[in-house]
């Protein structure tokens, strides 16, 4: 479980900024770089995202991070699934409280 959620939030972080850098990326999902290059070369390796170098520099390597389709797909069904334990942790508090409340 908790792997996809590290690959549903790397997958809406890239959308929101397919071209951050790696470091930007772990900053801004509290991940180390290690765990985010993990979780981009998994990613990667399953089809659901394309990583373009666009800019060389004598520095640095920049990448455009991209969702293939089948990773709009995996995106899409991950944030379902987010929203049904959601709902569902939902509806057990108001459970709890109505219960409560008696």
């Amino acid at each position: 479980m908790k792997n996809n959620e590290d690959h549903f939030n790397v997958l809406r972080k890239i959308v929101q900024k397919p071209d951050s850098s790696q470091r930007e990326l772990a900053s801004e999902l509290g991940f180390s770089l290690g765990k985010l290059n993990y979780c981009l070369k998994e990613l990667k390796k399953k089809g659901f995202i394309k990583i373009e170098n666009f800019k060389k520099s004598k520095k640095k390597l920049n990448y455009l991070y991209m969702l293939t389709p089948s990773g709009f797909t995996m995106k899409k069904n991950l944030t379902l699934n987010f929203m049904k334990i959601k709902m569902k942790e939902y509806d057990e508090l108001k459970k709890e409280i109505i219960v409560s409340k008696n």
